[in-house]
């Protein structure tokens, strides 16, 4: 980011421990109570995926805490401040309200939303999860609760497992949970196609007050934990997108917390991408390259099918 001059153009924002409330925003004392004992005694194994050392418990908070300062800088900050890109680790979407698993230890994007909703009142949050893995934690916190609309394009199959299209909410939450699962070898023109065709009428007729993104990077063509094709560019095209949603219903906030991405050349690419988005605020589009009709096609058979369930809930 420094070598691409984009530092110089930006506020950093210094992160702050999450207290042990806000943590249990989310998470149930038990689990919490797991996570610390595991860091005291020097670490251990929360699952086969999610390692724990003796510094996981600070930094974890670190994160979670991270992520409420951003949201609340942007909630308190004049038209100067609307986009923040969280650049945190651990991850998060995976953690259930008792359980962390696939690197993920506390669910930052979900306990910034539920800060959302208890700090300011807010009635209509939208998390899009654009990580190549199904949120599955995320989508469990919040999979009865109206007031949340998660949104995930993700590879499918594929970890963990989850994410299928008819897991679409339940009870007062039902039509609240909108999964995307897209076949291996999908790209940037196959995503902006999900992107375009559900996600924004969905998020229209929402009006959303606050957008969270949950910006995983493992769907980069040359990530070796997935089989997708999308470019760095790609990503900075998935941002437009997003922009131009929240400054039609939000009043331009978003933010942005990394998630996945294990490939670090095309992680740092990505990033960039993604930034130079944030900076230009919707107006430096990038074009897309091409992509195979075949790829295409499989998509949009995946969208018709999507369309077919979610109609019942929005109007697409």
């Amino acid at each position: 980011m420094a070598e691409n001059g984009i530092t110089e153009q930006l506020k950093q924002l210094r992160p702050e421990r999450a207290s042990r409330e806000e943590i249990e925003y989310v998470h149930a004392t038990p689990y919490v109570q797991q996570v610390e004992a595991v860091c005291k005694r020097g670490g251990g194994m929360l699952d086969l995926d999610t390692p724990v050392c003796r510094d996981t418990c600070e930094t974890a908070l670190l994160a979670a805490g991270g992520l409420i300062k951003a949201v609340d800088d942007v909630m308190h900050a004049s038209d100067s401040l609307k986009h923040v890109f969280a650049l945190i680790r651990p991850p998060g979407h995976h953690a259930t309200s008792m359980r962390g698993m696939g690197f993920c230890i506390y669910n930052n994007i979900a306990i910034a939303a539920e800060h959302l909703k208890r700090r300011y009142g807010l009635h209509r949050i939208l998390i899009v999860d654009w990580d190549v893995h199904h949120g599955n934690g995320t989508q469990q916190v919040f999979f009865e609760d109206p007031s949340v609309l998660y949104f995930s394009t993700h590879q499918h199959p594929h970890y963990p497992g989850t994410g299928w299209i008819d897991e679409v909410g339940r009870r007062e939450g039902q039509g609240f949970t909108v999964n995307v699962p897209l076949p291996a070898g999908t790209g940037d023109a196959g995503y902006l196609y999900a992107l375009n065709t559900i996600l924004v009428p969905i998020a229209r007729e929402f009006k959303p007050e606050f957008v969270l993104v949950s910006a995983g990077f493992d769907a980069h063509a040359a990530d070796p934990l997935a089989s997708m094709n999308v470019t760095s560019q790609g990503f900075g095209l998935f941002t437009d997108l997003i922009v131009e949603l929240a400054r039609k219903s939000s009043q331009g906030r978003v933010v942005m917390a990394l998630e996945g991405g294990y490939n670090l050349e095309a992680l740092a690419e990505s990033i960039i991408s993604v930034f130079k988005a944030l900076l230009a605020n919707g107006e430096g589009k990038l074009e897309t390259g091409g992509e195979p009709t075949s790829a295409i096609e499989r998509v949009r058979k995946r969208v018709e099918e999507i369309t077919v369930v979610q109609r019942e809930y929005w109007g697409l």
